[in-house]
């Protein structure tokens, strides 16, 4: 209640009770106590409510500041959460990808000896144990069938998971995909253009998984103190 109301009620309670006072002559009546009694019962009344209200405020008041400190704080905390989700996230995909690219190597290499030994083979023809045995070649044979059935199957492997070989021959040399492990003079090929493969190079999901190494035609330039 405001300060300047309730002075003027007091002052208008204290005129009241000195007018009885003035018409009586002395005590006022039993009717003009108990009346004044109740005033004052509801004005006594009235400043405990205020004051439980002003309790209140404060009550709720306090209780609201501790709800947003709470809530700013769960705001902070699934922040955190949040990215450390994402870092564990990133964190597994590159632990796994890093597990399965030496996994593709692997598989990679067991290819590579797989297709020399499958080259050597048709190199040497047919083997001198079989003619020793059978006395003639064999209509097919059967090592070479298995070798070649075993190299498609490996190239079906890499390229179900997404590996794919590097096009070099004939092209210009990219050393972002390839290495040089030898050039040629070739007048008949344009300078910096891949002629061989030693190794092959694949890619896995259009990210260099190994390099192929190559040989590259030199044209020479005798203007330039190339050999000749």
């Amino acid at each position: 209640m405001d300060q300047a109301i309730k002075d003027a009620l007091l002052e208008r309670l204290r005129g009241y009770l000195d007018g009885l006072d003035a018409d009586a002559g002395g005590e006022p009546p039993v009717e003009a106590t108990s009346e004044a009694a109740d005033l004052f019962s509801v004005f006594v009344e009235i400043a405990a409510a205020r004051n439980e209200m002003r309790t209140q405020s404060r009550v709720v008041k306090d209780a609201i500041d501790q709800f947003r400190g709470v809530f700013e704080t769960l705001q902070s905390s699934h922040a955190v959460l949040e990215r450390e989700l994402k870092e564990a996230r990133a964190g597994g995909r590159e632990q796994a990808r890093a597990a399965v690219r030496s996994l593709l190597l692997d598989i990679i290499d067991v290819r590579d000896r797989l297709a020399a030994g499958l080259a050597a083979v048709a190199s040497r023809g047919v083997s001198r144990g079989w003619r020793r045995w059978f006395g003639k070649a064999p209509a097919a044979d059967p090592w070479r069938e298995g070798m070649d059935m075993t190299l498609r199957r490996l190239d079906q492997v890499l390229a179900d998971r997404g590996v794919t070989p590097i096009a070099t021959v004939g092209r210009p040399f990219t050393p972002a995909r390839a290495r040089v492990v030898a050039t040629i003079d070739d007048p008949a090929v344009a300078d910096g253009v891949v002629v061989a493969e030693w190794r092959p190079g694949f890619e896995w999901e259009n990210e260099l998984l190994r390099p192929a190494e190559v040989t590259v035609a030199r044209t020479t330039n005798p203007d330039r103190g190339d050999a000749p």
